[in-house]
């Protein structure tokens, strides 16, 4: 059974920073894309960034390039999503998700296989 476990969320100031966790089990596939996606009220559900577990490529939604970092460590079974720079607008719940034998590497959420529960990140003002 797949599983995924997203923590690390909280309440920061803006300007700060947080580190998501998503710990992983079960994922048996060589082949898998794990993204964070982002949720506020009111709004559909955003893709923000994604990393390959075949080749370790990356991709991020304009709205958090060159702020978040995404990362994994495949010993762990855990990537990280590293977020700096934390605006207001950022706030919102953070889900983790698993697609299996990806073709190439995107942010669709309906082709995501498998979700965490989600962790609540807000920036205050």
């Amino acid at each position: 059974e797949v599983q995924l476990v997203e923590s690390g969320g909280g309440l920061v100031q803006a300007a700060g920073s947080l580190r998501l966790s998503c710990a992983t089990s079960g994922l048996t596939f060589t082949d898998y894309a794990i993204g964070w996606f982002r949720q506020a009220p009111g709004k559909e559900r955003e893709g923000i960034s994604c990393i390959s577990s075949k080749d370790g490529s990356t991709y991020y939604a304009d709205s958090v390039k060159d702020r978040f970092t995404i990362s994994s460590d495949n010993a762990k079974n855990t990537v990280y999503l590293q977020m700096n720079s934390l605006k207001p607008e950022d706030t919102a719940v953070y889900y983790c998700a698993a697609e299996i034998a990806p073709i190439g590497i995107g942010l669709n959420s309906a082709l995501y296989d498998y979700w965490g529960q989600g962790t609540q990140v807000t920036v205050s003002s």
